[in-house]
């Protein structure tokens, strides 16, 4: 390479995938110092030293339906992103998450001559799959974290690579089930129950009734702990009305040990269902979006499971409740399911270890997501 690039821009739209970018940035920054690192940053990508000029937080709208309410904020950040590249003139985009929005940008960037890495595959071959077209178009690589996504994007003319799944190698606890439990008060004789209602806040309060319906429902035969580790986005604040009375209580942060030490996981589907996998937690997972939202989903989305660890399996491992199905009843009644069948248990963290296999590559994903970062630099060079 030539020189050092003076900017990258980095963009994310969703809590899950800005883990990752603020992991890439950091490793790039150890080759690139004096780099300018700017763009849609959350509290992570703030964290690793990228120039904030959208916050990740304005662009996190769950829902086909919902979203509208929220475009005139939606296209103000949209505009404000582009005259920031076009001042700064990066040599390299690295985009992930809402590809509805990051599409227009990748555009954007290829008219300027910018280079555009995807981190993290957007899930076209579930729904929309028309928009594989527009990626073929404005993507230069496309790094993909589960096995099955390649073949589907290099039969459409996509470059496509799988890295792995970042989450394999960092997903672990920090403390032992005894200094966990005794950290936060939970007699170890009892069963705990992690409640995982989703990272945003909107899908979040959404869940939140029929997981409280289902903790009342489990307290009254059998003495159990419900611990609701809080994402970095929410906070516990957010929560504290909606759970006066309940038996749940909410945490700081702590997904990843209230995840490794309960014993089921109730698990909004999306990324927590992997991290739930990689520690084995045996789970039941569900989803609820408004009605309208639901019936388009419907129709567009072509997929035989919604729930990723499922769909990594290639068969149904959980349980998947959605819509109509997510209540406190169905969600109380399969948690009684794991918990009172041992091998039903057993069977489903050996499908789990699985599934976490299937997930692991040959070293580490962001060291393979740096190297490409550096190939496209050479490459524009």
């Amino acid at each position: 390479m030539k020189a050092a690039p003076k900017a990258i821009l980095v963009s994310a739209g969703e809590a899950s995938g800005e883990y990752y970018a603020a992991e890439l940035v950091a490793q790039l920054k150890e080759q690139f110092p004096d780099c300018d690192f700017f763009g849609c940053a959350g509290p992570k990508l703030r964290k690793a030293g990228v120039r904030a000029v959208v916050r990740t937080e304005d662009l996190a709208v769950v829902g086909l339906v919902e979203v509208l309410h929220h475009l005139p904020r939606i296209w103000q950040r949209f505009q404000t992103l582009i005259a920031a590249a076009q001042e700064t003139k990066p040599a390299l985009a690295i985009l992930t998450d809402s590809p509805d929005f990051h599409f227009r940008v990748a555009a954007k960037m290829k008219k300027q001559g910018v280079p555009v890495l995807w981190l993290v595959a957007p899930q076209v071959w579930a729904w929309r799959k028309g928009r594989v077209k527009t990626m073929r178009k404005v993507i230069d690589s496309l790094l993909c974290i589960f096995p099955f996504e390649v073949a589907f994007f290099s039969q459409h003319q996509v470059p496509a690579k799988f890295i792995g799944h970042p989450l394999a190698l960092r997903v672990k606890p920090s403390l032992s089930r005894e200094e966990f439990f005794r950290k936060h008060n939970l007699p170890l004789h009892r069963p705990l129950i992690a409640m995982l209602p989703g990272s945003r806040s909107s899908e979040a309060m959404r869940h939140l009734p029929e997981l409280r319906r289902a903790a009342e429902i489990l307290s009254r035969d059998r003495q159990m702990s419900f611990l609701l580790p809080t994402s970095p986005t929410i906070g516990t604040g957010r929560f504290s009305e909606a759970l006066v009375g309940s038996p749940i209580r909410a945490i700081e942060g702590e997904a990843w040990d209230t995840m490794a030490h309960c014993d089921v996981a109730l698990a909004a589907s999306g990324t927590v269902t992997v991290e739930a996998a990689l520690l084995g937690a045996p789970m039941v997972t569900y989803y609820r979006v408004t009605p309208l939202s639901w019936a388009i989903g419907k129709v567009l989305v072509d997929v035989p499971f919604y729930a990723m660890v499922n769909l990594i399996a290639e068969r149904s491992i959980v349980k998947e409740l959605m819509q109509d199905d997510m209540t406190g009843e169905n969600l109380a009644a399969e948690t009684v399911r794991i918990l009172d069948n041992p091998d039903v248990r057993a069977k489903m963290k050996e499908d789990l270890c699985g599934v976490a296999a299937k997930l692991a590559f040959d070293g580490d994903p962001i060291a393979h997501a740096a190297s490409e970062v550096v190939r496209l630099l050479e490459v524009r060079n």
